[in-house]
C-alpha cells in the first residue's frame, strides 16, 4: 500500500469502484468491460484530478482508455507470435500489434469525447510509427498509427477543427499561429496530443516479459507542429537536482555539454558519489555503434557505467537497451543502496521524435531536466555531427562543402540531398531548427502549459516496478496504468471482467477491416451507421500513405501501398469490401472514393 493510501472500510471501497464505474462508463461500454474493482496508490495526497487542467472525468477516462488498450493488445495482438518467424512474418506480426493498440486507443478517445466540455478537442499532434527507422527497409516502417491531425471532440466541434486541420495541411503559407488563432477566436480549445499506442512493438511481437507499453500524452494546448512528421531527436535526460546544482554554479547544461563537464556537476550535486554509480542509460546494440560509440566512449573515460541489458534497476527486474526509450526517464534521479552509497540514473542518446517529445514533457511531471537536439530521418553519422548539420541553411550556395566538412568525409549528392530534404521538411513542419537545444517549451505556443501522461502497461515496466496484464481467473484481468501530471503522479490498477466469450471479445477489441480480413463475411453483417465512421477510422490508421483528401472527400489510392507493406491479396480484400460499403450505403460513405 502507498505511503498516501488509508485502509478503506467495505462501504468505502464499493463507493470507490461505483464512482469509477459512473466517470468511465464510456470507456467501459465501448470494450465490454464490467469494472470488477479499482486501486490507486497515490504520491500525494489529493488525487492527480485535483493538479491537472483535465476534468476529473476525463483524466479517469484516459487511464481507463490506456488500460483498456494495454488489455485489448495483449489478448488480440499477437503477444509473442513473432518469435521465429521470418522476416516478413515477423514484421506484419508487428503491423498486426500496432493496428490493434493504435484502434483500440482511437476507440477510447472516440468514447470519452462524449464527456468533453462543448467546446473543447482533442488532436494528436505528435505519433510513433509511420517512418522506418534509420536501416529500415519501407516494410519495417509505415506501421498503423495516430498521426497528426486526428481529431475527436462533439461532432460539430470536430468538423469544424477538421476543416482547420485540412487548411492548415493543404493550403500554402497557412500558419499554425492562424490555425490556433483562428480557433482560439472562436473559443474552441485544443488539447493536443503525442502518442505510442505501442512501445516496444518488437519486444512485444517477440514475447518478451518487459517493456510493451501503450503511452498517449495530453497538453493543454496543441503542439507547435503543423505537419506529419517524424525523426529522430538527441535527448538527454537528467536528473532536477543536478540542472539546480549546475544553475547555482553557472554552468550551462544541455544536450551539447560535454560529458566530463556533467560528470563534475554530478559529483557536486551528491558528494562522495562513485562515478561507477553514475549509471548512463542509452540505446546499446552493434547497429548503434556509428551513431552512439563516441558518446560511449566519452561516458567510460569519465568512469561511468554505461548500462547493458541485464542491469538490475532498483524494482528488482533486469533492464533492455535494444528499444524503449520513454519509459526509463521515470527511473532518473538519485537513491542509496544497502550500503548508504549513492547512486545516480540519467538519460543519454537519442529517440523519435514523438518519445523524444514525450519524454521532455515529463520535465513537467518529474523532478527532471530534459533537453533534445533535432537529428535526421536518416541518422548515419554520430549525434554531435547530425545535430550541426541539422543547423545548415539548405538554400547557401556552400551547402554541400559544409556538409561534407562537418561528415568528415566526402558528401556525395544523395547525402546533400537527404540532408537537404530533412531540414526542409522540419522547417516546413515548424520544428523550430537552429537553436542550441530544444526543450519541451519550444513545441508549445505559450511557456506555461501542462501536461497529462497517461501509460498502460502490457507488460512488466522494470523502472517502476508497475506490472503488466495478469489473468486473475477465466474472463478477469489486473491492469496497471499510470497518471501523472505536475505535482501529482498515481498508479491505478483496474481489475476488469470480459463482459463476452473470449471470441466474442476479440470482435469487440478487433478493428472492423482486420475482422473481415480474417475471414468475417462483411455481406452477411448487420451493417450500422457506425461503421462508416469507424472504417473512415480505421484506413487512417491502417493505410494512411494511401489516403488522399478532397475536401471532405478521401481517396483511396491502392497503388500507394508497398506490397512488402500490406501483402496484395489483402490490400484486394480490403478493396472489396470498400466498393461494397460504396454501393450498397452509398449515403453513409459519401466521404469514400477509390482511386
Amino acid at each position: 500500500m502507498s505511503p498516501m493510501s488509508t485502509p478503506m472500510s467495505e462501504l468505502d471501497k464499493r463507493n470507490l469502484i461505483a464512482q469509477w464505474a459512473f466517470d468511465v462508463r464510456p470507456v467501459l461500454l465501448r470494450f465490454h468491460l464490467w469494472l470488477d474493482d479499482v486501486q490507486v496508490e497515490r504520491a500525494q495526497a489529493e488525487p492527480v484530478s485535483a493538479h491537472t487542467f483535465t476534468p476529473r472525468g476525463i483524466a479517469r477516462c484516459l487511464a481507463t482508455t490506456a488500460a483498456a488498450t494495454a488489455l485489448g493488445t495483449k489478448l488480440f495482438g499477437g503477444f509473442g507470435e513473432g518469435a521465429g518467424q521470418d522476416k516478413q512474418g515477423y514484421n506484419q506480426v508487428k503491423k498486426q500489434a500496432d493496428a490493434i493498440s493504435a484502434y483500440l486507443m482511437s476507440e477510447g478517445l472516440w468514447a470519452l469525447t462524449r464527456t468533453l466540455p462543448e467546446n473543447h478537442a482533442i488532436m494528436v499532434s505528435l505519433g510513433e510509427g509511420l517512418m522506418p527507422k534509420a536501416g529500415e527497409t519501407p516494410e519495417m516502417g509505415a506501421n498503423p498509427l495516430l498521426g497528426f491531425g486526428r481529431v475527436y471532440a462533439r461532432p460539430e466541434v470536430a468538423r469544424t477543427v477538421d476543416r482547420r486541420v485540412r487548411r492548415l495541411l493543404n493550403e500554402p503559407g497557412h500558419t499554425f499561429q492562424q490555425f490556433h488563432g483562428w480557433l482560439t477566436a472562436r473559443g474552441i480549445k485544443v488539447w493536443g496530443a503525442a502518442v505510442d499506442t505501442l512501445e516496444n512493438t518488437s519486444r512485444f511481437a517477440e514475447g518478451k516479459p518487459t517493456g510493451p507499453m501503450a503511452v498517449f500524452h495530453l497538453f493543454d494546448s496543441p503542439l507547435t507542429v503543423s505537419k506529419p512528421y517524424e525523426s529522430y531527436m538527441g535527448n538527454l535526460v537528467i536528473p532536477g537536482h543536478v540542472a539546480r546544482t549546475a544553475r547555482r554554479l553557472a554552468v550551462l547544461l544541455d544536450y551539447r555539454t560535454p560529458r566530463q563537464k556533467l560528470m563534475e556537476v554530478i559529483e557536486a550535486a551528491y558528494p562522495g558519489i562513485q562515478r561507477q554509480n553514475v549509471h548512463v542509460w542509452t540505446l546499446r546494440g552493434k547497429s548503434r555503434v556509428k551513431r552512439l560509440g563516441a558518446l560511449w566512449d566519452e561516458w567510460a573515460k569519465v568512469g561511468a557505467h554505461v548500462i547493458d541489458d541485464g542491469w538490475v534497476a532498483p524494482s528488482g527486474m533486469p533492464v533492455f537497451t535494444d528499444s524503449g526509450t520513454y519509459a526509463p526517464t521515470f527511473l532518473v534521479g538519485s537513491w542509496k543502496d544497502k550500503q548508504g552509497a549513492p547512486h545516480a540514473f540519467l538519460c543519454d542518446g537519442y529517440a523519435a521524435s514523438a518519445e523524444a517529445m514525450q519524454a521532455a514533457s515529463l520535465s513537467e511531471v518529474l523532478d527532471v531536466d530534459a533537453t533534445m537536439s533535432i537529428f535526421s530521418p536518416t541518422f548515419n553519422l554520430p549525434c554531435d555531427r547530425e545535430a550541426l548539420l541539422m543547423e545548415l541553411d539548405p538554400a547557401a550556395p556552400d551547402f554541400a562543402e559544409r556538409v561534407a566538412a562537418i561528415s568528415g568525409r566526402p558528401a556525395t549528392g544523395n547525402d546533400v540531398a537527404a540532408y537537404a530534404e530533412a531540414i526542409r521538411d522540419a522547417e516546413s513542419c515548424n520544428v523550430p531548427l537552429r537553436r542550441h537545444v530544444l526543450r519541451a517549451d519550444d513545441l508549445l505556443p505559450k511557456k506555461d502549459w501542462g501536461v497529462l501522461a497517461s501509460i498502460g502497461y502490457m507488460c512488466d515496466d522494470p523502472y517502476t516496478g508497475a506490472k503488466g496484464v495478469t489473468q486473475l481467473s477465466e474472463g478477469v484481468y489486473r491492469v496497471t496504468t499510470r497518471l501523472a501530471t505536475r505535482n501529482a503522479s498515481a498508479f491505478i490498477t483496474f481489475t476488469f471482467r470480459l463482459m463476452e466469450k473470449l471470441e466474442e471479445q476479440r470482435h469487440v477489441f478487433s478493428p472492423l477491416l482486420v475482422r473481415f480480413l480474417s475471414g468475417v463475411d462483411h455481406t452477411r453483417r448487420a451493417v450500422k451507421i457506425s461503421d462508416s465512421g469507424r472504417i473512415r477510422n480505421e484506413l487512417q490508421t491502417m493505410l494512411s500513405q494511401a489516403l488522399e483528401y478532397d475536401g471532405e472527400k478521401i481517396r483511396v489510392h491502392f497503388d500507394r501501398v508497398d506490397d512488402q507493406v500490406m501483402p496484395k491479396d489483402k490490400q484486394a480484400a480490403i478493396r472489396r469490401v470498400l466498393e461494397w460499403y460504396k454501393a450498397n450505403h452509398p449515403v453513409w460513405f459519401g466521404w469514400l472514393e477509390i482511386a
